[in-house]
């Protein structure tokens, strides 16, 4: 163990003299909250393809978090056009891909006010 240390010093030590370089791995650790906290909520399922598809959601919501789209208008939006093309999803992904979305539509993803009554 202390033969490790001494081994690894100097990158252990590397963000004293980089502040660049983050003291902590907060900002991985509150990434992965979400899964983790419910994981426990998630037992109830029993089943892997239960697990497989929270798995693909966490993917999918942390991409939307990623660029700052809002999830219930971009889900909104998908289960629409699912519903619209018989209850499958659309043949078309790319007004549901945020790297292939225009910029417009960015916008109209990422809104967050509520609808106006």
């Amino acid at each position: 163990m202390l033969e490790s240390l001494q081994n690894h010093w100097e990158g252990l030590t590397r963000f004293v003299t980089n502040p660049g370089i983050p003291m902590d791995n907060n900002a991985a650790e509150q990434a992965l909250r979400t899964g983790v906290v419910g994981r426990k909520n998630y037992y109830g399922s029993g089943s892997a393809w239960s697990a497989d598809i929270a798995a693909f959601l966490f993917s999918v919501f942390m991409t939307l978090k990623l660029w700052g789209i809002n999830p219930k208008i971009w889900l909104g939006a998908y289960l629409e056009a699912c519903a619209l093309n018989g209850r499958k999803p659309p043949d078309d992904l790319t007004p549901y891909l945020p790297w292939l979305m225009s910029e417009k539509r960015l916008c109209e993803m990422r809104n967050h006010d509520p609808p106006k009554e």
